[in-house]
């Protein structure tokens, strides 16, 4: 009989985009069942990865009475399904999911910690994330940072002092390489939104503040003036969680080089129309979209931040600045614009590392090696 694991995240879309491919993976050796909240992208899992899911509501955000009622209902799929394992994704499915399977006793307690918020939030709020994720790896039996710039402020803030694992060189799925690459079909989509003669700096991701669009849009302003044959395209949705300031949409409004793409479901045509890959964030985990930029053969520019410093080395794929700094952004974006032969260097090796360290097939192999290393503990 196969061991049975239920893997959880809050919310579908987790499961559906980051491990996407990786349930079908496990569930040859094992009985997988995909726990979320309701939303379309359970039901794509279910077809897609062909594993049973289970929809139950969890909020993302501090919601006492809703998290208890999530949590009721987890202990009552644990005591029916009678998991060997559950490993959970994201903050609010590990604290409820550790704490339901460690009163139902379930053997395996698997939490992968990602993004970190607790870092850069203050006062209350981070005395409150800080507990809540003590409490997430009290519960749980193994703990998984995502990298090891996760595992560093999970020893600062001493939120444990169980063992921190980290699973191959990081990340949680690694990369499609045959998915991210630049085949005919992507290239001829690339040529209807590249421009000829102009220097294209891509991001992708949530148009927010916490991803560093202020000084992304303001550093490329200054940089548009000095030089026109440029281009920012900013592919993602504005989101009004974390508003960007008035001067940055007054600037995106206002510079006709600055192009929205929005929401896309495949970003591999727009990573093959830019030059320069662009990621100026407060604060990331494992950041999946520097290892998509590389895998397609573009130089990165980064923060200085968990997961980025680990994907980018400075000065060999790619160029390392200060987080909230426009000058160090913008002097960066200068340099890859002036200097050819840089950018080529970084574009020569973006690939090959990522091919070197974050090959999903590897990954998969490394992570189905600790599941059968926990239950032979058992």
């Amino acid at each position: 009989m196969k061991k049975k694991i239920i893997r959880i995240s809050t919310v579908p879309i987790s499961l559906d985009i980051v491990l996407k491919g990786q349930l079908e993976m496990l569930s040859e050796e094992y009985e997988v069942i995909a726990v979320s909240s309701p939303g379309r992208e359970l039901q794509r899992v279910a077809e897609r990865e062909g594993v049973r899911t289970i929809a139950i509501p969890m909020e993302r955000k501090i919601s006492p009475l809703k998290d208890i009622i999530s949590l009721i209902r987890l202990i009552k799929l644990f005591i029916d399904e009678k998991p060997h394992m559950v490993h959970s994704l994201t903050p609010k499915a590990g604290l409820l999911a550790m704490i339901a399977a460690w009163i139902c006793r379930v053997p395996i307690r698997m939490h992968t910690f990602t993004g970190l918020v607790f870092p850069t939030a203050q006062g209350l709020k981070q005395k409150i994330l800080i507990a809540t994720d003590r409490i997430t790896c009290y519960c749980a039996t193994f703990i998984n940072p995502e990298g090891k710039g996760v595992k560093n402020d999970l020893q600062r803030y001493h939120i444990t002092s169980k063992p921190l694992n980290i699973i191959g060189n990081g990340n949680i799925n690694g990369i499609d390489l045959d998915y991210f690459t630049a085949d005919n079909d992507i290239k001829a989509k690339a040529e209807k939104i590249a421009k000829a003669g102009v220097m294209t700096y891509c991001f992708v991701g949530r148009i927010v503040g916490d991803k560093g669009i202020n000084e992304l849009v303001a550093a490329f302003d200054d940089l548009n003036k000095e030089h026109p044959d440029t281009r920012l395209l900013l592919v993602g949705t504005l989101e009004e969680s974390d508003p960007l300031s008035a001067e940055a949409l007054q600037i995106i409004n206002g510079n006709r080089a600055i192009e929205c793409a929005g929401w896309q479901t495949d970003i591999r045509p727009y990573l093959a129309a830019s030059d320069i890959f662009v990621l100026p964030s407060y604060r990331e985990g494992f950041p999946n979209v520097v290892m998509q930029a590389g895998a397609m053969g573009l130089p990165s520019i980064v923060t200085d931040i968990n997961g980025s410093n680990e994907i980018i080395e400075d000065g060999i794929n790619g160029i390392i600045v200060k987080p909230r700094n426009k000058e160090e952004l913008k002097n960066a974006m200068e340099r890859l614009l002036t200097s050819k032969e840089l950018r080529n260097n970084l574009a020569k090796n973006a690939r090959q590392r990522i091919v070197q360290r974050y090959e999903q097939k590897e990954l998969w192999q490394q992570l189905k090696a600790t599941y059968q290393s926990l239950f032979n503990a058992i």
